[in-house]
């Protein structure tokens, strides 16, 4: 599995963010490790939101390739986010669930949270733009 991450896992980006992924059978988990620099509002504290959603963008990114043969990265067409509670200053995880697939699209959902999975701290719902290795 680490050899069909390895195009997204070598981006800049994610490196620059420190998200590493971890796979358990047919589940495969990200993990945004907790940093000082990741903290949007030092009062609460609480994680930036835009650090949340560009993680779970990146572990739905992940559940793809990880799921596919994919030519290249999976591009967002559309993205929705919702923040259900703050980000507390650990870290945090994520799963993605392709709820489907076609050719050409594939809608992804995303829960990242910290401590207890059953209370997620936000959801991702979004479209990506996937090439499957057949279509040239």
């Amino acid at each position: 599995m680490t050899e069909r991450l390895s195009p997204l896992l070598s981006s800049p980006y994610v490196q620059r963010m420190g998200v590493k992924f971890d796979d358990h059978g047919d589940e495969l988990t990200g993990i945004l490790p907790f940093r000082d620099d990741l903290v949007g509002n030092p009062l609460i504290p609480a994680l930036h939101g835009g650090a949340i959603g560009a993680f779970m963008e990146m572990t739905a990114a992940a559940g793809l390739l990880a799921a596919n043969d994919l030519a290249a990265l999976p591009k967002p067409i559309d993205v929705a986010v919702d923040y259900l509670r703050p980000g507390r200053p650990q870290d945090v995880y994520a799963r993605a669930v392709i709820t489907r697939q076609g050719s050409r699209v594939a809608n992804v959902r995303v829960e990242a949270w910290q401590g207890r999975r059953g209370a997620p701290i936000a959801t991702l719902h979004g479209h990506f733009l996937v090439k499957p290795v057949s279509q040239s």
